[in-house]
């Protein structure tokens, strides 16, 4: 029960890293804010964690619409009257190429540039905008940004992720300094491949695969690995660390 009588909205929580997150948060004993644009999805986890007897709430979120995320920090103030952890796990990637072009810098529309920046940092930075303010009130909270291994090392062909996602670990190191005074910890995951919709398009692909399990541990990673970190970095066993950039990549980072 390392995060008993929290509460915590994670972002992104209908699929992959971000539902792993909500089940392993809501059986450590925190209420978790399901903050999913997609219904269906959103609505099937909330509806999973509370039939395990531990407490979820869906609440449809856009993290690009300033308009939704104010709604959403409204709720949960009303219902529970405090946010002790928030999650910024929503995200576009490679799943979203039908949608959104992923490519080099030179073959990226501008459109698809700012809509995947929209997302990817906007969301990060209005969320931390609204709740900051309500931890500061608190002496203290815990924000864990989940950036990419694309954010820390150069990785081509698409270049709007990896600038977004290089934003967010910049973003996670100024929030350490400018908030650790509130006692505010501010922290980032650096996913590497993860077994999730984001990348399953492409698992099929020869040489995709091969360069997804290139690491060192010889594997694609799972949503679990993912939340598992990001529940050390919310729970009182990290007390002591913030600014910190994390990968969780089977070890690319270290080649």
């Amino acid at each position: 029960m390392r995060l008993k009588d929290k509460v915590a909205i994670i972002t992104g929580a209908g699929s992959g890293q971000g539902k792993a997150a909500a089940k392993i948060f809501a059986r450590e004993g925190a209420v978790v804010i399901i903050a999913e644009w997609n219904e269906v999805n959103g609505k099937q986890v909330e509806d999973e964690i509370n039939a395990a007897g531990q407490e979820a709430l869906f609440i449809q979120t856009d993290v690009s619409n300033e308009n939704n995320i104010i709604a959403l920090v409204d709720e949960v103030m009303k219902r529970y009257g405090k946010i002790d952890v928030l999650f910024n796990n929503a995200g576009v990637g490679f799943s979203s190429n039908s949608k959104y072009k992923m490519d080099r810098l030179t073959e990226t529309p501008l459109q698809d540039w700012n809509q995947i920046l929209s997302i990817n940092l906007n969301g990060v930075y209005l969320l931390s905008k609204y709740v900051i303010p309500i931890m500061k009130k608190q002496n203290g909270g815990s924000i864990i940004n989940n950036s990419s291994l694309n954010g820390i090392i150069g990785v081509p062909g698409a270049d709007a992720y990896t600038a977004s996602k290089g934003a967010v670990v910049a973003l996670t190191r100024v929030m350490a300094v400018d908030y650790g005074k509130y006692n505010i910890r501010v922290n980032c995951i650096c996913p590497g491949a993860i077994d999730t919709p984001m990348i399953a398009e492409v698992m099929n692909n020869e040489a995709f695969y091969s360069a997804f399990t290139s690491n060192p541990l010889r594997r694609v990673g799972k949503p679990e690995e993912i939340a598992n970190a990001a529940l050390f970095l919310a729970s009182e066993e990290s007390s002591y660390i913030t600014g910190l950039i994390m990968p969780v990549d089977g070890g690319v980072a270290a080649q």
